[in-house]
């Protein structure tokens, strides 16, 4: 996982929780990076979920709650960081459809070593799209956020459905995003 995300994270709990938050979970969990993170680096996905399972803990989050939150101010971190990509895109459904051949694409010539999901959108009609999310991370949790933080930027209302999920025992998620 690129040391971004977890600089990310720990912009978030200091924002959110507090200071004194981000040390405790460094305490805790003694990550390997000592919880100093360059954001070009790749740090173990098993440190994130350390981090996360604790801060979930400490912080009495349900952890499906934390990680779609964390996911949310995910979005707003890199948009503010790369906001080329939101503002190509003239709607909600152009820019989710573009992630994974524009966007992705971009991360990969930069970060050969990234570790990306392939997103697959397909519009149903106007209103609904189908996005078939595959990863062997299986943070579909964080693409629900990271979806959240867009429509929030292209300020669309939305219903979102998770009826295939890798979690339960699926190979890929199936979301289903239905605009208002």
């Amino acid at each position: 996982m690129k040391g971004a995300v977890f600089i990310a994270l720990n912009q978030m709990v200091e924002e959110q929780i507090g200071l004194d938050s981000w040390e405790s979970l460094l305490s805790t969990v003694k990550p390997a990076s000592q919880g100093i993170y360059i954001s070009v680096e790749d740090y173990p996905d098993e440190e994130l979920f350390s981090l996360v399972t604790t801060l979930s803990e400490f912080a009495n989050i349900p952890m499906e709650t934390l990680v779609e939150s964390f996911g949310s101010y995910l979005f707003d971190v890199l948009n503010s960081k790369y906001p080329i990509f939101s503002q190509q895109q003239a709607t909600f459904f152009e820019f989710l459809e573009s992630i994974d051949g524009v966007i992705h694409k971009e991360v990969k010539k930069l970060y050969e070593s990234a570790n990306l999901p392939t997103l697959d959108c397909e519009r149903i009609d106007d209103y609904t799209m189908k996005m078939v999310y595959t990863s062997p991370r299986k943070l579909c949790l964080l693409a629900e956020g990271l979806i959240r933080g867009a429509a929030r930027y292209y300020q669309v209302e939305y219903q979102l459905t998770h009826p295939v999920c890798m979690h339960k025992g699926s190979d890929h998620c199936e979301l289903y995003i239905t605009v208002q």
